[in-house]
Formats: structure tokens, C-alpha cells, sequence
């Protein structure tokens, strides 16, 4: 940064504070806001979803060996193969846009192709069995269905167009050698062998999917009776893997994968939880009306089935940040406002995958160029997709 950036960046802090309109009452109930959905996300995401993601993503990148890694999701992975693989495991993930984050830098810092890591970030909060059930029970069939598949298709394709775009870029990536975190023993003999390094992530993963299966979640037939023992089995599967600690791994192992979350968890934490707030001061809580932004300018954008209406919910979506499954209910008042299906289903497109928290989190791993690319194609598949759905179904 040159000094006349900083000059600048000075100024601009010092104009903000002296006309900052501090006693207008929806200025001082937006601060609030952000407080709360900080305190809300802290409450209810940060202990269950976002502590958990970060041992994960700092096992993946300190023991996944990279050569598993590259034969199933690196650039010369067969695409059937790699996108597959990604789109699945993104899907068993009932986790929001900010819990994937850590999971998503896991990979990618391992060696992963930029498509299929794309295609995982894309799929782990968009698609996840539970969220298609609801919205066809909330939503309607005719939604529901469009959801799943548009879902499916986008993590696919926006992984294509990203490796297709940046494929220069990724392969010199790719070509700078092993992650900073790879063991030793990669060039030697494996204190473990592949199914147990599978099971220990297996484990892991497991743990973090029903530590968060939620009252919602009972909604659903089989959820329901997986509800009620939920915490039992987490509370087995822990001790599943602190046995495992015990007996696979030693000292200077354990260290390692500390040192790697911990490394993620600096990288992340800052960017995620000040994104959170200003997300709350611009918009507010899902379902409230003391953003900045007053909901009434949304939900008046995004009546019918126009292009504008579907461009708006794209990009309100976007920007939003939803907790799991939070997005049914709010279009489900949406439409009852008037919302057309073809914007409602471009929000649900959209608003899931991304947010602004997530947003700054992403650009911290891609750079501005390959954040702004990824989003603006999440936006604009999303709005076309509503805008053929409205057409058809309007």
C-alpha cells in the first residue's frame, strides 16, 4: 500500500465518522443488528459447525495424503470422476456457506483441482438432502424438484466454467509443489494405512453432521427418529475418535494437525465474524426489518417473474447470510408477499451457496479475480435459471 492509498484510506475513515448519521434510529438499530446475528451465528454455529470444520480441514491438509487427493479431485483427475466426488461430498454436508469455508481450504490448499473444489463449495451448503425434502414440502413439489436438479447441475457446471477460466492459473498452482503441512511420511512409510485415515475423517465428519442435526430436522420421517438419538450417537462417535487419537497417532502429529487448524482458524475467524456483522447492519436477521436496508425495497424488487425481480433475488441472495434450512421458511413469506417462482427458486439458488461473510472468506484463498468470477456466475446462472422457471411455470 503506497502512501497516497493510505492518505486516501485516512480521509475516507475520518469523512465516514464525521457524517456518519449516528441518531437516526434505523442507523442505530442496523449496528444492533449486526450484533445480533454475530451473537446469533456465535450461538448457534460457532461450538457445532465452525470449531468442528476447522480440526477437519486442518486433518485434511495435515494427513490426506496428496496423491489421493490429486486421483480423485486434481486437475488430471477424470472429470466424471473429480466432480463427482466433490458434488457428493459437499452434499452429506447439512453445513451453511461460512461452516464449509474451512472444508473447502482443506482441499484446495491439498492439491484439489479449482473446478472440483469449486464444484464442493458450491455443493456442500446448496445441496443437501434434508433442505430438497423441505423446500418440497414447504415449497411445492414443482420447486423442490427444480431446486435439487438446478442445484446438482450448478455445482458441476461453475466448476467447469471455473477450470476453464483460470486453467493456466491453477495448473502453475498446482506445479509449486506439496502443501506446506504434507507429513514427512509421505516420502516414507505411512503410519496408517488408508482406511483408517478415511475412517478418522469419516468419523469426524459424522460427528459434525449430527452435533447439528436440528429440531428442524424432525420434519422429515427418518430424520425425525435420527433426531432423537442424535446426541447419543455424537457423544459415541467421540469417543470413537479420541480412541482413535490415542491408538493412531503420535505427539508430533497431533501437533502438526493442531498447527494446521489453528492456521486455518486465524485465517478465517477474523474475516468470517466481521463479515457476519456488516451482513447485519446492510440487511439484518432473516425475518426482521432493521437493516439498513429495509425489507420492504426487497420484497417489493422481487415480485413477478420479471428479469430485474430475478436478478434482484440473485444478488440479495448472494449477500445474505442464511443458516441452514433458514431459507425455506423466508421465501416461503416471500411469496406469500407476491414473490414469483422464478425468483423465489433464484434465491434458493443462490442465497445457500454464498454470503458476504463467505465471500471475503473465499477471496482470502483465490484472490479478488477468481472470487468476483465465482460469484458473478452463481448470480447469473441463478437468475436465469428463475427467469426459464418463471416462464414455464408462471
Amino acid at each position: 500500500m503506497n502512501e497516497r492509498t493510505k492518505l486516501l484510506l485516512i480521509v475516507g475513515v475520518f469523512l465516514a465518522a464525521y457524517f456518519l448519521p449516528i441518531q437516526h434510529p434505523r442507523v442505530q438499530g442496523a449496528f444492533l443488528e449486526g450484533l445480533y446475528l454475530l451473537k446469533d451465528y456465535a450461538r448457534q454455529h460457532v461450538l457445532l459447525c465452525l470449531v468442528p470444520a476447522f480440526f477437519i480441514a486442518g486433518a485434511i491438509s495435515h494427513f490426506v495424503r496428496q496423491g489421493a487427493v490429486m486421483r480423485y479431485l486434481g486437475a488430471s483427475a477424470p472429470r466424471p470422476v473429480a466432480y463427482g466426488v466433490s458434488s457428493v461430498s459437499g452434499a452429506v454436508l447439512a453445513v451453511c456457506s461460512c461452516t464449509v469455508l474451512p472444508l473447502f481450504a482443506g482441499i484446495y490448499k491439498r492439491g484439489a483441482g479449482l473446478g472440483p473444489a469449486i464444484a464442493f463449495l458450491y455443493s456442500g451448503p446448496a445441496i443437501n438432502v434434508l433442505a430438497m425434502i423441505l423446500t418440497a414440502r414447504v415449497l411445492g413439489l414443482e420447486i423442490g424438484i427444480a431446486r435439487a436438479v438446478g442445484a446438482v447441475a450448478f455445482a458441476a457446471v461453475i466448476g467447469l466454467i471455473m477450470a476453464a477460466l483460470f486453467r493456466k492459473e491453477d495448473a502453475e498452482r498446482l506445479a509449486g509443489g506439496p502443501d506446506p503441512f504434507a507429513l514427512a511420511a509421505e516420502t516414507g512409510t505411512p503410519r496408517r494405512t488408508g482406511r483408517q485415515d478415511a475412517a478418522f475423517l469419516g468419523t469426524m465428519i459424522a460427528i459434525l453432521v449430527l452435533a447439528n442435526w436440528g429440531a428442524s430436522n424432525q420434519a422429515v420421517g427418518v430424520f425425525a427418529a435420527i433426531h432423537r438419538i442424535h446426541w447419543p450417537l455424537t457423544v459415541g462417535l467421540l469417543a470413537v475418535l479420541g480412541w482413535m487419537i490415542v491408538r493412531w497417532f503420535d505427539r508430533e502429529e497431533l501437533s502438526g494437525w493442531m498447527q494446521a487448524t489453528w492456521t486455518f482458524a486465524k485465517q478465517i475467524t477474523p474475516l468470517l465474524l466481521g463479515g457476519i456483522v456488516v451482513s447485519g447492519v446492510l440487511m439484518g436477521r432473516p425475518g426482521m426489518d432493521n437493516g439498513l436496508i429495509p425489507s420492504s425495497w426487497i420484497a417489493s424488487s422481487v415480485g413477478g417473474n420479471s428479469l430485474v425481480a430475478n436478478l434482484a433475488s440473485s444478488v440479495v441472495g448472494a449477500f445474505m447470510y442464511f443458516a441452514t434450512l433458514t431459507e425455506v421458511p423466508i421465501v416461503q413469506t416471500l411469496l406469500g408477499s407476491g414473490m414469483g417462482k422464478g425468483p423465489a427458486l433464484a434465491l434458493l439458488l443462490a442465497g445457500p451457496a454464498l454470503s458476504l461473510p463467505s465471500m471475503l472468506v473465499i477471496g482470502s484463498y483465490l484472490g479478488a479475480k477468481k472470487t468476483v468470477a465465482y460469484c458473478a456466475l452463481v448470480v447469473v446462472m441463478a437468475t436465469a435459471t428463475g427467469l426459464v422457471f418463471g416462464a414455464l411455470t408462471g
